[in-house]
């Protein structure tokens, strides 16, 4: 969606009659676009009125494209600036250019992490990414969604404008550590809007009309990769997936803080904060296959078996099966493990971490300390609120306990940038409203980029989704554990679990569940959160049951809902006997938890069927119009 569009001399009249702040900055309804304090607005004004003097030339066609925070496909980034037009040979060309505020003398180069310096800002002195990397990772963001830039119909040419950036202190920002991302996206500092001029000239020679505009944010979109597909070119090496903004930070001081710790008598522990589709585990994976290259001693753990089983499966034929299963570990084995004795232990989903492990759990003391002890360098990647079982004690407080218990160095990061759900911030803040688990600003509706629907039938759900299944065998459907599954129909295609009035039957995943996400007839199977918490898919069809309800007013949850044989809410009845309040206090937060993290496993659409129809019309009511 763009933002702001125009044509150069409509941006420049816009700009002359001082309405340009007030058009892009003007309330765009679920689009979480504004520019915020009257410093950011200032920000703002300078870099335009930068881009004014730099477009004020006769050379530039008047009729080329103007964009001002175009919002990358996909994707929860934008763009500062871009500019559209032809080239020589009349092809699209499109120039991506990022505006930075930077001054030279609060910049410096960092060695040894790939991509980032240290700057100023907001009055703090942080790391960020190098202009140039940050123009070249939002091109090859662009790249891996657009069909017609990878056909190479229009060609896209990144850079970054540092209009602040004194020439004196260059040598830190174009230094020879950053010669690959300056010389693909080149840099121009203060004093040097003639050569960023002449760097438009040299691409386009004359106007669009804003077409390549519209074919940049409108245009087919190639279908997405998901971690599982590419994790086997990842443990390559190959760079499947292209980190932008805080992913890299964190990857690069991961990377930093495990090859120094293994020299070091302390250990490390870092903790990485991020909600669904931020992307902890193409980080964690990413990390796994860098230090394996660098011969580090490393091992991916999660609690939830469905991802390795997934990751093994696709690994069959590149790696043998002894180094998969060394690869990929669960949480609960590590008792009794020698302290030190793995250079770097990565756990994913650990909100999902155990006190006790073992199948009658009363094996070891806690699974976050084993694991702390049993490494020199932990990292955590954590969200809170996808805890969707009663044994789950995963959180910041408890490794951080552990972590000084143990004498371990801390660190915390976040990861922000979002890419499910068509990164879409405002779904997800939308979410978190309407089930209650938190109130946001985003009470009345979010960008309809992401495909949301409520259905009143759940056969025609079923039949939405696997037509999106017919595409690339990625879309399921995925259920709230509130019907039985019974041993003796595990294996029974003739027994269907789920039963939602006279015609829809449907049996929970058969054959190995663990890998039910990729299996080629599970379109035909419900899955629930045990199979699905930490996969993703295109499109993913929920049926929410009857432990989440639309009464009085407001939703409510009702654990006696679920099913017996659900081992999340194991205890609860007995808990409700001694302590009513505690137990629907952890049964709730568990029930509306499970229902995030479902509706957020879809890259591109969450299709819905409630089978409390009052909930159903409180859903339809809270879409925007």
């Amino acid at each position: 969606m763009l933002i702001y569009e125009a044509t150069k001399e409509e941006f420049l009249k816009d700009f002359v009659n001082d309405v340009l702040i007030d058009k892009i900055n003007t309330p765009k309804p679920f689009l979480n676009v504004g520019m915020g304090s009257k410093g950011e607005l200032w920000s703002w004004q300078n870099s335009l009125q930068q881009m004014y003097k730099v477009l004020l030339s006769d050379t530039i066609p008047s009729d080329v494209g103007i964009a001002i925070e175009f919002k990358i496909p996909l994707s929860s980034k934008r763009i500062d600036f871009v500019v559209s037009g032809y080239g020589e040979d009349n092809r699209g060309v499109v120039i991506v250019i990022e505006l930075k505020q930077w001054s030279g003398d609060t910049t410096s180069k960092i060695e040894g992490k790939d991509g980032l310096v240290l700057t100023r800002i907001a009055g703090r002195t942080c790391e960020s990414l190098h202009p140039s990397y940050q123009a070249w990772s939002y091109f090859q963001l662009l790249k891996n969604f657009n069909e017609s830039i990878q056909e190479e119909k229009i060609l896209v040419n990144p850079c970054a404008y540092l209009h602040n950036y004194e020439q004196k202190y260059k040598d830190e920002i174009d230094n020879k550590l950053y010669a690959y991302y300056v010389n693909a996206a080149p840099l121009f500092l203060k004093g040097e809007s003639d050569k960023l001029r002449e760097f438009i000239e040299k691409h386009i020679i004359k106007g669009d009309q804003k077409k390549n505009l519209y074919e940049l944010s409108d245009g087919k979109i190639r279908p997405s990769k998901s971690l599982q597909e590419s994790i086997s070119t990842l443990m390559q090496g190959n760079t499947e997936f292209v980190m932008i903004d805080s992913q890299k930070i964190v990857f690069e001081n991961a990377l930093n803080l495990a090859l120094h710790s293994i020299q070091q008598p302390k250990k490390s522990v870092m903790i990485i904060e991020g909600g669904p589709g931020t992307g902890k585990t193409v980080v964690a994976i990413q990390l796994l296959a860098q230090l394996l290259q660098k011969g580090i001693v490393t091992q991916y753990i999660s609690k939830n078996s469905a991802p390795r089983y997934v990751y093994a499966a696709k690994l069959k034929g590149s790696m043998r099966a002894p180094e998969i299963d060394h690869l990929f570990r669960g949480s609960g084995t590590f008792e009794g493990c020698k302290e030190s004795s793995i250079n770097v232990l990565i756990v994913d989903e650990a909100h999902r971490l155990n006190e006790k492990s073992g199948l009658y759990r009363n094996k070891g003391e806690n699974q976050i300390k084993e694991i702390i002890h049993t490494a020199k360098c932990c990292m955590f990647f954590i969200d809170e609120n996808q805890k969707v079982d009663i044994f789950d004690i995963g959180s910041k407080e408890q490794i951080e306990r552990f972590a000084k218990e143990l004498g371990a160095d801390i660190s915390y990061y976040q990861l922000e940038s979002q890419f499910r759900c068509n990164g879409s911030d405002g779904y997800l803040s939308w979410l978190d409203d309407l089930l209650g688990i938190r109130e946001t600003a985003n009470d009345d509706g979010f960008s309809m980029d992401y495909e949301f629907k409520i259905f009143n039938d759940p056969s025609e759900m079923r039949q939405a989704i696997e037509l999106k299944n017919k595409i690339n065998n990625k879309s399921r459907i995925v259920a709230g554990y509130c019907w039985n599954w019974p041993k003796d129909s595990k294996n029974n295609p003739y027994l269907f679990n789920i039963q939602i009035g006279e015609s829809f039957r449907m049996s929970w995943n058969l054959g190995d569940s663990k890998t039910w996400a990729i299996d080629k007839d599970s379109i035909k199977e419900a899955g629930c959160i045990h199979t699905c918490q930490g996969l993703e898919f295109d499109y993913v069809g929920v049926i929410v049951g009857e432990d989440l309800r639309f009464e009085n007013g407001k939703i409510i949850s009702d654990f006696t809902k679920r099913a017996t044989t659900d081992q999340s809410l194991k205890g609860i009845k007995q808990l409700a006997k001694n302590n009513p309040s505690e137990a629907q206090k952890i049964a709730d937060r568990i029930i509306r938890n499970t229902y995030r993290t479902l509706m957020t496993r879809g890259l591109k659409g969450c299709y819905v069927y409630c089978c409390d129809v009052q909930l159903s019309e409180y859903f339809r009511k809270r879409l925007p119009i």
